[in-house]
């Protein structure tokens, strides 16, 4: 019988996160590359444009797009990070049905309430959303490993929580509002549907 060793189990375990996230930073690269060099930041008007007809289309977009590299480069360390940690807790089909919620909620309320001729773009939505996933996966599931997760993460990026503010400049609170708020309804209707599988099996057994 082969034995692994730790080192390998940990390989194992950080192989599917290092892959999708990987892939996903990359794509966000080669994207900003290629609007920088070709199209000299055009792209960026596909982001969200609120109460506009056209602009719900940014719903979608607006994740893949960022308004210069150093806009990308400060997102790029937490998506790594906040996206690993919620892949490694979850099923990978889990993951991406959270990214989904939170793209989709994230950008129909930066689309409701954010000004009316502003241009919503980046990944931080997304990035708030996991963080908020985390933290309140602790509060709907009561599990230890859940609220151990959340300690960590508010030890990690407790800062970013005021985000979520309003606050002047070119800063998007409202994607950081509602992605935040995505990722809570992620981890209440997760945490639902796994109580859900644990009555069933319970009732299976008698």
């Amino acid at each position: 019988m082969e034995e692994r060793s730790p080192q390998t189990d940990l390989w194992a375990q950080l192989q599917i996160p290092l892959i999708v996230l990987g892939s996903f930073v990359l794509l966000l690269w080669a994207i900003e590359i290629v609007d920088q060099l070709i199209f000299h930041g055009a792209l960026d008007s596909f982001g969200v444009r609120p109460r506009t007809l056209l602009g719900l289309w940014g719903i979608l977009w607006a994740p893949f797009l960022h308004g210069g590299f150093r806009h990308l480069l400060a997102n790029t360390g937490p998506i790594l990070i906040l996206g690993s940690i919620v892949m490694l807790s979850r099923p990978l089909k889990e993951f991406f049905t959270i990214s989904f919620i939170v793209i989709i909620i994230g950008g129909l309320g930066t689309w409701l309430i954010g000004p009316r001729f502003s241009v919503h773009l980046g990944a931080s939505g997304l990035i708030f959303g996991y963080f908020g996933f985390l933290l309140l996966s602790a509060y709907f599931e009561r599990s230890c490993r859940a609220t151990v997760i959340a300690l960590v993460v508010l030890l990690l990026y407790s800062g970013i929580i005021w985000g979520v503010l309003p606050q002047s400049g070119s800063i998007s609170w409202q994607t950081h509002l509602f992605g935040f708020v995505g990722g809570g309804v992620a981890a209440y209707l997760l945490s639902h549907k796994r109580d859900g599988h644990v009555t069933v099996t319970v009732l299976d057994e008698y």
